[in-house]
């Protein structure tokens, strides 16, 4: 298993370019199979969630084919297999979404419960309880969701009690080729959404209040191929530019967007961080000062992202001062904090609050990744710690970052890749 080895104290200084979204990228491959065509999606990151999305659409007998761009064509035509198993579903739980195109374009889905980051519960109930509204009829048997609607999907009138992107994603989807007008209330909002939804459109979907929370989906009876290219990642974005900070660093970050992650650059700001944005790039500028430890209480977007908290919890261990990080999406999402404190971090645990007081210096220490955000917290604190850090289990950050290490490098961090 390979780990990470980090020798702190250097200053990120330099320019990265900033990868397409998995995010994005993986409920986008799922909306192929609603094409009576191919697809081309572009601008794909090349992660192992990426990887693992394209061998389950391949499991399926959908044809497959990518260039040295990561630029992928997908031809659903070629279908022959209508079942996600759970060899495949076990690694990833975005394969869930392969669930509502399935059921909307061909009637029938038998869909393995997915696996993940284990960060708490993160139940499919609203994705089959809205299925259901839509007329589908669901069983679940031997740890298989079995999705059957043989005369096709209905619009319904849906009201989600809990903001949920998967769940979003996947009725948004089956509703596009549903017969009749799907109404989705309490919608989620996250860029990556909209990004689905703009590629539905491209496709020939007929979506109301892109970006809200009241999503309005008239079905129509076909959806063509198209080109699209995903979105930047913005939780990469944030990541790099948070180390950027906490290394008292000046970084910029080609093919960025600033208007997919406010609430972060805000924070950055309140940190001490000089930021200046253009159309393609985000540049930060620490002027070689130590942040400043800031608040912050994460929620669905557009408020501070969950997916960012573990970062900004490193940031606030060596910054001036004393912040509080209330974690309200997941229960189980403090688990770095244990192992920032090996490094000699001072946090104290208070149900889903960490107390967070910043220290001059952290010490290296062998740390275990445990989810994909907290494995890029554990990164940031070996970054700034001195000695030599050793992270292990990085296969939770293979799932989210494209070429970390050698992007960190290109910055002049002190970083390499072992074999375990």
């Amino acid at each position: 298993m390979d780990k990470l080895i980090i020798t702190g104290g250097s200053c990120l200084s330099g320019e990265i370019k900033i990868s397409g979204s998995k995010n994005s990228g993986l409920p986008i491959l799922a909306a192929t199979l609603l094409a009576d065509g191919p697809m081309h999606v572009c601008n794909l990151p090349h992660l192992n969630d990426i990887t693992t999305m394209l061998a389950l659409l391949r499991c399926m007998g959908v044809g497959v084919t990518i260039d040295e761009k990561m630029c992928v064509e997908v031809d659903p035509s070629s279908i022959t297999e209508y079942e996600a198993p759970y060899e495949l579903v076990k690694t990833m739980r975005a394969s869930i979404l392969v669930l509502g195109p399935m059921l909307a374009r061909y009637g029938k889905a038998d869909v393995s419960f997915p696996g993940g980051c284990a960060i708490g519960s993160r139940p499919v109930d609203i994705h089959l309880r809205g299925l259901e509204a839509m007329g589908a009829d669901i069983e679940v048997d031997g740890g298989y969701i079995r999705a059957r609607a043989p005369k096709g999907l209905k619009g319904a009138h849906f009201l989600m009690d809990k903001v949920t992107v998967g769940g979003t994603e996947n009725l948004v989807m089956a509703a596009a080729l549903a017969e009749g007008k799907t109404i989705l209330e309490n919608a989620a909002r996250e860029p990556e959404v909209v990004d689905l939804c703009e590629c539905l459109v491209a496709m020939g979907a007929q979506i109301e209040g892109i970006g809200t929370d009241k999503l309005e989906i008239q079905g129509v009876k076909s959806l063509k191929g198209c080109t699209y290219d995903v979105m930047p990642d913005r939780i990469e974005i944030g990541t790099y530019l948070v180390a950027a900070a906490t290394t008292r660093g000046s970084v910029k970050l080609r093919g960025a967007r600033a208007d997919i992650l406010e609430s972060v650059l805000l924070k950055l700001e309140e940190a001490g961080a000089h930021l200046s944005v253009g159309d393609d790039f985000i540049s930060l500028d620490m002027k070689g000062n130590r942040p400043k430890a800031v608040d912050l209480r994460t929620a669905p977007y557009p408020a501070f992202p969950t997916d960012m908290q573990a970062q900004f919890t490193a940031m606030n261990a060596v910054a001036e001062g004393s912040g509080r990080v209330v974690e309200t999406v997941f229960e189980n999402r403090l688990i770095q904090v244990h192992e920032l404190n090996r490094m000699g971090a001072n946090i104290a645990l208070e149900g889903n609050t960490a107390i967070v007081t910043g220290v001059e210096q952290l010490k290296g220490a062998p740390v275990m990744a445990t989810d994909l955000r907290a494995s890029a917290s554990l990164v940031i604190a070996g970054m700034v710690a001195t000695g030599e850090t050793v992270v292990d289990r990085i296969y939770h950050i293979d799932r989210g970052y494209e070429c970390i290490e050698e992007k960190l490098q290109m910055l002049g961090a002190d970083i390499r890749r072992v074999p375990g």
